[in-house]
């Protein structure tokens, strides 16, 4: 069990990192393109960003992500069908974003995996059961002729280890959250810092983003 939640924790991680190399890829791939759609597609993907870092995130804390798409994913995916690529650099772009775009797309299935949880509630309540059917157990352990420090420690033993194995699973199978080991959007984070980098910060604010600091639409 500790295998498995491992496995849908180190998942999420991988599909968040993955996901955030490839949004910067796709913002150098946008340069390619003939305006106005590369300038587009550029903003859109800088707010697909903000989206995951912001409001996306608190979604997948909250366990309320459910099925839904980054709404900055249809976006760009519109404004992709207004480009008409004719020089052998804007088809070779084209070609390359939609073979990015599939692999973003799987990376951010990798990543909202993990907000789901891969235990099911059937196996949560044997693994309760048996915590309390082990607990049990260790109570015919108890012998008069032992002092109670002795048996307090054995019994003590069992029941923390199995206690901690538990707090384990429910951490392991909940990644997203604030505190030590918990997944925290790093990876988006800096590939926001990189763009800005790469773009220069100057033009970033003069683009005219359709969203705020949190991925949030705004009518312009």
């Amino acid at each position: 069990m500790v295998f498995l939640a491992f496995t849908s924790y180190d998942t999420a991680r991988s599909g968040a990192e993955t996901e955030a190399g490839i949004v910067a890829d796709q913002i150098e791939t946008a340069q390619l393109f003939p305006q106005p759609a590369s300038g587009e597609l550029t903003a859109e993907l800088i707010c697909y960003a903000r989206s995951v870092v912001g409001v996306q995130w608190d979604r997948m804390e909250a366990g309320t992500i459910g099925d839904d798409l980054n709404p900055w994913a249809v976006k760009m995916f519109e404004t992709l069908k207004t480009v008409d690529p004719r020089t052998p650099v804007e088809q070779a772009a084209y070609s390359k974003w939609l073979d990015e775009r599939s692999a973003r797309e799987a990376a951010r299935v990798d990543r909202i995996h993990g907000a789901v949880g891969v235990i099911p509630l059937p196996l949560w309540l044997v693994l309760f059961f048996t915590s309390i059917v082990i607990f049990v157990y260790m109570l015919f352990f108890a012998d008069s002729g032992e002092r109670a420090v002795v048996q307090a420690m054995l019994m003590g033993t069992v029941i923390t280890v199995v206690v901690f194995m538990l707090l384990l699973l429910q951490f392991l199978d909940h990644p997203y959250r604030s505190g030590i080991g918990g997944l925290r959007p790093v990876a988006m984070e800096r590939t926001l810092l990189v763009i800005d980098q790469e773009l220069g910060e100057a033009h970033v604010q003069q683009m005219r983003l359709p969203c705020d600091a949190r991925g949030n639409a705004v009518t312009r």
